[in-house]
């Protein structure tokens, strides 16, 4: 049984680390799935293992790669892909530097926003995006890689809103990988910045980082999601670690937070 045979989906950055895990899973549901990078090795190098993925190399911030994504109406579209942050303490970068992922991350999820609600995106399409723990816990040697990962929490909560008033049908939801994750571009180079930031060995900063998800955590979370949606009462915002998926607002509320959905 494929739960997600027939429908569309597009993966943003979905070539490599998590984004290639949510691809491989959503394509063993048996999903039509477009993959959407810059990248252009990354992207063959995937077809030649998935020889059924459709791809486009594209930039996620241009608004012409947003309308290409939307043209083929798709069922559910994930941004998984964004810039690589800076790895140094706020003193010693430039505004350039310490934008980065405002720049990138935060636009193309706005980009996506706007024209599923502008448009609008079909009633029934799902729009995920992929955050941040840094969202929540901050990121000292990041630049402004923590608050634009919030960001997209708020625009998930912001967007919904608007769709839910104009009765478009939409869902919006942001997945907030709760730990770095090795394997993945951000915490290969990141893990060891932290590692030496910190003062301790990698290893030993890998072991401190309890209730740790792995890219196949994420990965089953966002099928979960394209099944079946959650229920509008728990938001528009989940945790995902290595015991579960929470909603924010057990998070807020001090429930068990990794109480499982």
């Amino acid at each position: 049984m494929q739960p997600l045979k027939n429908k569309k989906a597009v993966v943003i950055g979905g070539s490599r680390g998590t984004g290639r895990a949510i691809v491989e899973a959503l394509l063993q549901e048996g999903a039509d799935v477009r993959v959407v990078a810059r990248n252009p090795d990354s992207l063959a190098e995937l077809v030649s293992q998935w020889p059924r993925v459709r791809t486009l190399q594209a930039d996620m911030r241009d608004t012409t790669t947003v309308e290409t994504i939307f043209q083929d109406a798709p069922d559910v579209v994930i941004l998984a892909g964004g810039a690589m942050p800076p790895s140094q303490p706020v003193v010693d970068l430039d505004w350039e530097t310490f934008s980065t992922n405002w720049t990138t991350d935060v636009k193309a999820s706005y980009l996506l926003t706007q024209y599923a609600l502008k448009r609008p995106a079909k009633a029934g399409t799902l729009i995920l995006f992929l955050s941040s723990g840094a969202a929540i816990g901050g990121s000292p040697i990041s630049g402004g890689y923590a608050g634009s990962k919030r960001m997209q929490m708020f625009l998930a909560n912001y967007a919904q809103l608007a769709s839910n008033r104009g009765g478009l049908g939409l869902r919006f939801l942001t997945l907030v990988p709760w730990r770095l994750m090795k394997d993945t571009g951000v915490g290969d180079v990141v893990v060891p910045k932290y590692a030496a930031f910190t003062g301790v060995s990698e290893e030993d900063f890998v072991a401190g980082m309890t209730q740790a998800q792995t890219k196949e955590d994420v990965a089953d979370a966002v099928v979960a999601f394209a099944r079946q949606w959650p229920a509008p009462a728990e938001g528009n915002v989940f945790v995902v670690s290595s015991d579960g998926v929470a909603t924010e607002s057990d998070m807020l509320k001090g429930a068990p937070f990794w109480s499982k959905r």
